[in-house]
């Protein structure tokens, strides 16, 4: 198959990279002139869609993707396949998705969970939405980019799995942190905590597989002085997809709204920019209540 990947970064390099080296034809090309293992590189995004079966791309939000889409589209052969990984907000995913379909086009929203080591090592899980034709023809492609896909349903409904995921994950991880520096201040033993919480009802995603307590538990960024495998400021663009969604659709989302401040203020005043957002753990243990 041949393949334009548009958008070289920190997840899509691996994941094109992983195509080339399951036998692809893979053209890419990104703004920073980055490239990508087995990848051939074009110097535009209408170069690395032209002639392609499919085009995928990694982008950081709806603005940009709408102008990509602009660009690409015209360029594809009908009937080829649009498949979208970034993370954006709803309603870019369905403008897209119109767009491709008025052009003769298949679209694929498929933004993706597993971070910067997922694409490396092509476990990623893709939530996609869609006409079960663009699915049937991305599926292959998500077998190799990652270990599971879900058909989430039409247009934009991979993004609504996305940001809801996401606004779980944020609130979760504030929860957490929150707790292990209660923990701290009531004399309870890090450990201690973990091995109670992770078999109770306390037990989450954040706790058992991420936490945020070095040392304790599995190894996760925090085992690295918080170097990024989510970084906060990424977080807080999904909490901020969250709130838009919501507020769109008048959802009353109180735990969203509230996780979106604090990362806002987490990343924007309290130095948490290009940390882990598992950070919030020491940004709660250096705080009083106040």
């Amino acid at each position: 198959m041949k393949i334009g990947f548009v958008g070289l970064g920190n997840m899509g390099a691996p994941m094109a990279a992983n195509l080339a080296k399951a036998g692809h034809r893979v053209t890419g090309f990104d703004v920073a002139g980055t490239t990508a293992e087995g990848v051939q590189s074009v110097p535009s995004a209408a170069e690395a869609a032209a002639g392609a079966d499919v085009v995928i791309t990694m982008l950081p939000n709806g603005d940009i993707l709408r102008a990509v889409a602009a660009e690409v589209l015209p360029a594809m052969p009908k009937g080829a396949t649009l498949i979208d990984c970034s993370t954006v907000d709803v309603e870019s995913a369905r403008a897209v998705a119109a767009q491709a379909q008025d052009a003769g086009m298949l679209c694929v929203d498929a933004p993706v969970s597993g971070g910067i080591g997922g694409a490396a090592g092509g476990t990623l899980t893709f939530m996609a939405g869609g006409s079960p034709a663009a699915f049937d023809v991305a599926r292959p492609l998500f077998d190799i980019m990652g270990q599971k896909a879900v058909h989430c349903g039409e247009a934009g409904a991979g993004q609504a799995a996305k940001i809801c995921n996401n606004m779980i994950l944020g609130a979760t991880m504030i929860a957490t942190c929150e707790a292990f520096a209660l923990a701290d201040k009531l004399g309870l033993a890090r450990d201690k905590m973990f091995d109670v919480v992770s078999t109770s009802s306390g037990y989450s995603w954040s706790m058992n597989a991420y936490c945020p307590a070095p040392g304790i538990g599995p190894q996760s960024p925090a085992d690295n002085d918080y170097t990024p495998g989510f970084a906060a400021e990424l977080m807080l663009k999904d909490l901020g997809l969250s709130q838009q969604a919501a507020e769109a659709v008048d959802a009353d989302t109180p735990m969203g709204a509230r996780a979106l401040e604090l990362y806002r203020q987490f990343v924007e005043d309290e130095g948490g920019k290009g940390k882990d957002f598992s950070a919030m753990l020491p940004r709660f243990t250096d705080r009083g209540r106040g």
